[in-house]
Order: structure tokens, then sequence, then C-alpha cells
């Protein structure tokens, strides 16, 4: 393959009202929340870029780790640099789907009944814990996260714009939780591992607690501006034909491996190509390169897969199996400009 030569500054513009963005206000305004996230939250770097991804792409994202590493807390935070409207639903065995979406409520004093909103209708839903709900709440969530809109007794109601579910859930708790769907789990852009701190971030964190609290934090955007941001992304980025074969080769090669039992949807080559454009344009590129397939491919595309039990029993993991593809795939030379 041949090296990418980078191309003149991109002047290409998208516009909302008599706003205009370009790529490197998208870069420049990732920076800010990253590093007002990290006043607060000591590690996590990739989680929170995987946040940023999700937001530049309008997309949803799982993030799986063990009890208290400040998984909801990093939610919370993210929601509130963003200047957007946040709610909580901790997901429980009793919680009902109306619990989630609100319901029609009777008024006595004009004799018709009025919507109630749950609180899903909001920017950043955090839906914790979400595996503690069972199917039938978990449903709930279904043609929201897909078309950004409810049904509720007949009627459709659409969400506000951003909308963005970021839901958590347990690996090792098993009793009282109900596994999540296939089709619950497609609906995820990314699903980001929040690992356990190493010694020098456990130090860090204990030395953030053991000082006086700092409540303060910047809203580094608003609703209106990561709309105008998400455009730039979807139709400013160039993704050269090269790159698309690559996206390509690696779904095909997911529903072709002897050891998945299922593979990738049409669904993960377009979630491939959609955060490889937002991660060029958080690194203040207006095209896509190879090494952005390989940064974000596995957390794209690896909870889409179902393993064959007896590869399950081996050992062998998705993320492993997106890892062999990407090596075998040859990437064929691509332009970093039209």
């Amino acid at each position: 393959m041949s090296e990418f030569v980078p191309p003149p500054p991109s002047d290409k513009k998208a516009s909302r009202g008599d706003s205009l963005v370009n790529v490197s206000d998208v870069e420049r305004i990732s920076k800010s929340i990253q590093e007002e996230l990290s006043r607060h939250i000591v590690g996590m770097k990739n989680t929170v870029q995987n946040l940023i991804l999700s937001l530049l792409c309008d997309g949803h994202i799982l993030l799986e780790g063990v009890p208290g590493i400040a998984k909801t807390t990093l939610a919370k935070l993210f929601a509130a640099t963003l200047g957007c409207k946040y709610k909580r639903v901790q997901f429980t065995p009793d919680l009902l789907p109306s619990d989630v979406l609100g319901t029609n409520v009777f008024d006595q004093r004009s004799g018709t009944f009025k919507l109630r909103r749950g609180p899903i209708f909001t920017n950043i839903l955090l839906a914790d814990e979400i595996n503690r709900a069972p199917p039938k709440t978990q449903s709930a969530l279904l043609e929201a996260m897909a078309e950004r809109q409810v049904s509720i007794e007949g009627n459709t109601y659409p969400l506000s714009s951003p909308f963005i579910v970021i839901a958590t859930m347990n690996p090792i708790e098993q009793e009282g939780t109900y596994p999540l769907p296939e089709a619950q789990l497609d609906r995820f852009l990314l699903k980001s591992v929040v690992g356990l701190p190493n010694p020098v971030e456990e130090e860090k964190i204990i030395q953030l607690k053991h000082q006086p609290e700092d409540n303060t934090l910047n809203e580094i955007t608003t609703p209106e501006t990561i709309i105008r941001l998400q455009k730039i992304v979807r139709e400013n980025i160039y993704v050269d034909q090269g790159i698309i074969e690559f996206i390509r080769d690696i779904t095909i090669r997911t529903r072709t491996d002897p050891r998945l039992l299922l593979g990738g949807s049409p669904r993960a080559s377009i979630s491939m190509l959609n955060t490889s454009k937002a991660y060029a344009a958080i690194c203040g590129r207006d095209y896509v390169v190879p090494d952005d397939i390989k940064r974000i491919a596995i957390e794209a595309v690896y909870h889409r897969l179902i393993l064959k039990p007896e590869a399950d029993l081996e050992g062998i993991s998705s993320q492993s199996i997106i890892r062999d593809i990407i090596r075998e795939i040859p990437i064929k030379e691509v332009r970093a400009q039209r």
C-alpha cells in the first residue's frame, strides 16, 4: 500500500442557519470535551473517545464493565459537557415499558387524556444496567434507537435531536439479568469494554477523592452545534473506494468464518464507515485512512457476532476473530482525496 499524501486543508464547510463549522472545529471541540472530562475522570481515554465517536455519528453506545469504575458518572459528566438534556433510568426486573416511554393520563379538568412523557424524551438517556430489565422492557428502546421516535397507544412522537442512548451492563453478574437479544445489541453503534484502572490511575483516583471535590464542569458545546458537527462528519469526510472495499471485506469475512454462527449484517459495515469518518474528523482529517478502520472495527462489530459453541469453549473471542480478519485482508492502494 502506498503512503498517504495529506491533501491541502479543506475549505468545505457545512452550514445550519448562519453558522459555519469545518473539520478543524470537530477536532477542536472533541479535544475540549476530552480535556474537560479528564479533570473529573481518571483514565478511560478510549471510552471517552468512543462516547464522542458515537455522538458525532448520532449513534448509541454500550459500556460494559464491573461495578464501581464510574460508568454512570462518566455518562452524566459527558452529557453535562454537551449542554444536553440528560435522564437516567435504572433498569430493574419490575420496570415496565411505560416507565421508559410514558403513558396517557386522564386529565379531569379537561376531560381528555394527555401524554405524560417518560424519560426517553431527552437528548442523552442513560439506560443503567440495561440487562436487568426483562426483554419486554428492553424492546421499548428498539424503535427509539432505530427511528428516533416512539409509539404510545397508537400515536407516534418524534424524539429530540440529538438523541443518544448510553447503556451500561455488568459482565460478571448473571442472577437477575436477561441477555440482550441480537436485535437490541445491533442497535448499538459501539460496544466499549471499560477496564479497571492501572496502579498509577488507581492512585490518581484516590488522590482526586481525597481532595476537596470540584463540582464545576464547563459546557463545551450545545445540541445545535452537535447537529452541525454530525452533518460535517456525515457529508464532508472523504472515503476512498479502497477503504469501502476494506470495510466490505471485513464484514463478508465474518459471515464465512468457520468459528462464527452469525456474522455481521450490512449495519456492521455502515457502523464501521460512519465511525471511521468520525475518528478521522476528531484527528483533524477530512479523509479516512486504513488505520482508522483498524482503530474502530472491533468495537463497531464484535457485539454483533455470535460464536459457535465449540469456539466459545475453546476460549476464542469475537474480538480476536476480527483482529485475525483485519490482519489477513490485503489493503489496496487508496487515495487521501478526491
